[in-house]
């Protein structure tokens, strides 16, 4: 299946580090690649069909000077839907004026909601769909903007019924928040003063946080698998849903 990367931090911080990690996996989940930052209330979304190891995209997104506060990555290995460009995750949509964004590790077997709203998928995964009707349901739920723990109880009530169809695995964020569902797998951790060195576990690199940091500063990694050897993982429960922000995950 595919391999997702979440961060979410109180500023903007560069991500590079754990998307290395990351593209070390793409000789497996070789069926395309993406990676979603905001900046602000705006958004820049890089996806190609190629791997991550080898697409000319990526070199430039690991050329590219990310800083943000809200970043969801993927590296996909198909299971349904061709290998193109229209169904390589991130996905985006714009809903009550700002840019969600949505990538999903996982198979859902038989899941067609009714879609008949704005939200349609343009590829033909089941990722996309399920996205889509996720959209659907968020504003079909709310007559105005709610707030994040509103927002967090409307998915905790939703993200069950395509979870009942299969492996669904997921990062979300509206660049206020990074929501992520565990169905399988799915790790995070937190990264606070006083910061240390970490080591990638799938390559020989490792950073000194501690002088790349204040000590105002955190940061929230989530990774289907985790990223680094030595520092403090957390594994996350099968239906369980976690929201992070300004780096601080809300209870």
């Amino acid at each position: 299946m595919c391999q997702l990367l979440g961060m979410n931090a109180n500023t903007p911080t560069d991500v590079m580090f754990s998307f290395t990690g990351l593209a070390m996996r793409a000789d497996e989940h070789k069926d395309g690649f993406g990676i979603a930052f905001f900046e602000d209330r705006g958004l820049r979304l890089f996806v190609d069909h190629h791997g991550a190891r080898s697409s000319p995209v990526a070199e430039l997104v690991k050329r590219y000077p990310i800083r943000s506060d809200n970043v969801i990555a993927h590296i996909r290995k198909a299971t349904q839907g061709r290998v193109a460009l229209e169904n390589s995750h991130p996905f985006m949509r714009e809903l009550w004026g700002r840019y969600w964004v949505f990538a999903h590790n996982g198979d859902l077997k038989d899941f067609h909601p009714r879609l008949h709203g704005a939200f349609r998928p343009v590829g033909d995964t089941d990722s996309e769909r399920a996205f889509s009707w996720l959209m659907q349901e968020l504003a079909k739920a709310h007559a105005a903007v709610p707030t994040i723990g509103e927002l967090t109880r409307t998915l905790a009530e939703l993200l069950p019924l395509p979870a009942a169809h299969g492996a669904f695995n997921l990062l979300l964020s509206n660049g206020q928040a990074l929501w992520a569902h565990a169905s399988t797998r799915l790790h995070w951790l937190q990264r606070r003063h006083p910061f240390s060195h970490a080591r990638l576990a799938d390559e020989d690199l490792s950073v000194d946080f501690a002088a790349l940091t204040t000590p105002a500063d955190r940061v929230a990694i989530v990774a289907t698998e985790p990223l680094t050897a030595g520092e403090d993982w957390h594994a996350m429960v099968p239906g369980e849903l976690r929201v992070f922000v300004r780096g601080e995950h809300l209870a």
